[in-house]
């Protein structure tokens, strides 16, 4: 038992960096702190909105409560701004697969269309209240003009998959 304590404490010692980084392992050791092996990803969410997240962390249990500690490179990860974006990459890969069957049956009016959409950029509109970088991509996405990305934000709160949505 004793050769696999030292074993481990060994590997610890393999892993970390810094001497600080030794220093502490070696306390933790002596407060009862074990491995907790098998967690890819720990998560962690400030009062104020920051989150951040240790991608493959090493993290020690304590064996007399719910205490974890966990050593690893923390970075500023922002959740629901990567959903966001994978939901509109994942609404941009279906929208040309829609538009492919669309564009076949209504072939004989696409003229119609694009003068619709120049009468709209001429106008000037109020984009108060609403991002430039928000406009952008929902023009982007939604392969629409200025004016229809400013009026979808608008309809929607500044909501960029909602409006999104709507466009399609």
């Amino acid at each position: 038992m004793a050769d696999a304590h030292s074993e481990a404490a060994l590997n610890m010692a393999m892993k970390a960096g810094s001497k600080t980084e030794k220093k502490a392992r070696k306390a933790m050791e002596k407060q009862g702190l074990e491995p907790f092996p098998g967690i890819t990803r720990v998560t962690m969410r400030r009062a104020r909105g920051g989150i951040f997240s240790i991608n493959n962390p090493e993290v020690f249990k304590s064996s007399t409560s719910d205490t974890y500690i966990v050593f690893g490179e923390a970075k500023n990860d922002d959740a629901a701004s990567r959903a966001q974006m994978e939901a509109l990459q994942q609404m941009a890969m279906q929208a040309p697969q829609q538009q492919q069957p669309a564009a076949s049956a209504s072939a004989p009016t696409p003229a119609a269309a694009p003068a619709t959409d120049s009468n709209e950029d001429d106008e000037p509109v109020d984009a108060t209240g609403v991002s430039e970088d928000d406009i952008n991509m929902v023009m982007k996405q939604a392969n629409v003009s200025r004016s229809k990305a400013v009026k979808a934000l608008k309809e929607n709160d500044n909501d960029l998959v909602e409006a999104i949505m709507n466009l399609m």
